[in-house]
């Protein structure tokens, strides 16, 4: 090969490597550049500062600020360093505010640092941030409730999906681990008002309700009718429920439902727990009918903090729950306890009973332990279950001024069914001692 040609290759293959060379060091310099600026704003001017005084107070107390919100509230955002690669867009970024790049928007803090992970109040106003930093929009998940960002971010207080609570009375029985499957699989909560003679042969479906965020009931020990029970009788009952409940998950009802809907104030004090009675009476312990128990759901009363009545001891009653549930979640609403409800409501539970947390009932003063206003259904409601009413069906309430009033249901009584106990009388009417009675409307019987 002629020399020339030889030297001339080596030249260009030298300049070749002096300019990867420089390329190289370029790199490297702005990437040193890049972390001197983050250091500098992001760090040593902020010591600096404190250190001298100057703008010490403001970056100082948002510090604080969030630190104290971060203990009390386990919900809110958390303060993230830039760090990574994935931190190179925020990084090229330092100062203050608000920012955007082709993943979303996100806040940068006088400190260097990003909201993510939770919610934040920033100028009145609160955003939830993702585990990257970036706000979220549309419906976010916060605990047993679901919470609506707005196209900006922004929280939407007046906008909630339509909430109701599933109960489920006489079990636990051979086909509740079926139902607590399906409240597994789709994240759904409901309220199990248990028999304490059953719950000890089933306690590790209790533990399992526990579990899984479901809420523990007492319907009782054995289902008498309470209010032909003596008081040493009722808190025998209860208590021995309580018991068997402590044995099988470690903990007692929180809740608690009468027999056949049948008791009153003294009833209350005596048991000392919320009493729950039912807006919506499924009565599948009669059809037991998997699609009428189907349709009994689906076709009734759907209203925003409505209650509704089953049994997980009748298979078709588990299998209609099963085929429901995933149903009712399509169609937005969330399935809660009772207790959850409530909370979501603004009612503080007292021993007193609880029909319903319909926003007419709260405004009519029939929901004890509720203080404040509603906003109405067609302000709150996402829009889902749009075909149901306003909670004002028609249906009559009693109120006997302890709190204690009817479900407004055709039956204030009822029998599960299963020919093991009945309630002792010739009909489903009952007397809360206190002056009124309650009657079966279409019976004419008081």
């Amino acid at each position: 090969m002629d020399k020339r040609v030889l030297r001339e290759r080596m030249r260009r293959k030298q300049r070749q490597l002096r300019r990867r060379k420089i390329m190289r060091l370029v790199g490297y310099v702005i990437g040193v550049v890049l972390v001197v600026t983050f250091l500098v704003r992001g760090v040593i001017l902020p010591i600096a500062r404190g250190i001298g005084g100057k703008d010490a107070d403001k970056p100082v107390e948002i510090q604080a600020e969030t630190t104290e919100t971060a203990a009390a509230d386990p919900d809110a955002a958390i303060r993230k360093p830039l760090k990574g690669k994935g931190d190179l867009t925020k990084a090229s970024d330092l100062t203050a505010g608000w920012h955007e790049d082709e993943n979303g928007k996100w806040y940068q803090n006088f400190d260097g640092t990003y909201y993510a992970g939770g919610f934040q109040e920033i100028d009145g106003v609160t955003y939830s941030f993702d585990d990257n930093g970036y706000i979220q929009t549309g419906w976010v998940s916060n605990g047993y409730d679901d919470l609506y960002f707005n196209e900006d971010g922004s929280y939407n207080p007046d906008k909630h999906k339509t909430r109701i609570a599933l109960t489920f009375d006489d079990g636990p029985g051979e086909y509740t681990d079926q139902l607590l499957d399906c409240l597994e699989e789709n994240n759904a909560h409901a309220t199990f008002f248990m028999l304490g003679q059953n719950v000890g042969n089933w306690e590790s479906t209790v533990q399992r309700m526990v579990d899984i965020g479901c809420e523990i009931g007492s319907h009782s020990y054995d289902h008498p009718d309470l209010l032909s029970l003596s008081e040493e009788e009722i808190q025998n009952q209860f208590q021995k429920t309580d018991d068997a409940l402590k044995q099988a998950c470690g903990q007692p009802a929180s809740v608690a439902r009468a027999p056949y809907g049948s008791a009153n104030q003294t009833v209350y004090d005596i048991v000392q727990k919320p009493f729950f009675m039912w807006s919506l009476d499924t009565q599948d312990w009669s059809l037991l009918n998997v699609d009428a128990d189907y349709n009994a759901v689906m076709n009734g009363d759907l209203t925003d903090g409505s209650i509704i009545l089953m049994h997980d001891i009748h298979e078709p009653s588990v299998q209609a729950a099963v085929k429901l549930i995933p149903d009712l979640l399509e169609k937005g609403y969330k399935l809660m306890t009772v207790s959850e409800l409530a909370e979501a409501k603004g009612v503080d539970l007292q021993y007193a009973s609880y029909t319903d947390f319909w926003d007419s009932s709260m405004e009519s003063g029939l929901v004890a332990g509720y203080e404040g206003s509603t906003s109405s259904e067609d302000e709150n409601s996402d829009g889902s279950g749009g075909d149901v009413s306003d909670g004002d069906s028609g249906e009559e309430t009693f109120d006997d001024g302890s709190g204690d009033y009817s479900d407004g249901s055709d039956d204030s009584g009822y029998s599960d069914g299963s020919g093991d106990y009945s309630d002792g009388s010739d009909d489903s009417s009952y007397s809360d001692d206190s002056g009124d009675e309650y009657c079966e409307e279409d019976s004419g019987e008081y």
